[in-house]
């Protein structure tokens, strides 16, 4: 049985890869929560007047993967000290998020949080929110790093 898990660390085509290729995933999609817009499209998003966040949905088993590690992953693949940005992309929309889909991911998600904060000096930004409607980003934005034969997009 696979549960899922919902993270929002900047620009999502990154994180998809991370989280693609971590052991124990068994899909990813890329899209948008946490918004007030039905059926939000990338342009729209990019306005950052909608709420939503790029996010990553991740299915995972967890079996094989704990909830926690993936939480520890995400902290870990980007800087979520920053408000509303990551690097030169700036806007709510690449705001710092987990969307929790139950009262123990919540739980775990602030555990993980409160550890992670001993490895940043600035205070961590990001915030732990209730799942809402996930919209999945339009085809072209799946898999859009390993369409284009690329392992990353970092700086």
């Amino acid at each position: 049985m696979t549960e899922k898990a919902t993270f929002g660390a900047g620009c999502f085509w990154q994180v998809e890869v991370e989280y693609r290729n971590t052991e124990g995933v068994t899909d990813v999609a890329v899209g948008y929560e946490g918004g007030g817009v039905d059926h939000p499209t990338y342009e729209q998003v990019c306005t950052d007047r909608t709420g939503h966040a790029e996010v990553v949905e991740v299915d995972f088993d967890p079996d094989e993967v704990s909830y926690e590690h993936l939480v520890e992953r995400f902290f870990e693949l980007h800087d979520p000290t920053q408000l509303n940005r990551q690097g030169p992309d700036v806007g709510s929309q690449y705001r710092s998020v987990i969307f929790v889909h139950s009262p123990e991911q919540q739980q775990v998600a602030e555990a993980v949080k409160e550890r992670a904060q001993a490895n940043f000096r600035k205070p961590i930004v990001t915030s732990i929110e209730p799942a809402s409607t996930f919209w999945r980003a339009e085809d072209y934005h799946q898999r859009y790093l390993e369409k284009r034969g690329l392992a990353t997009c970092r700086i």
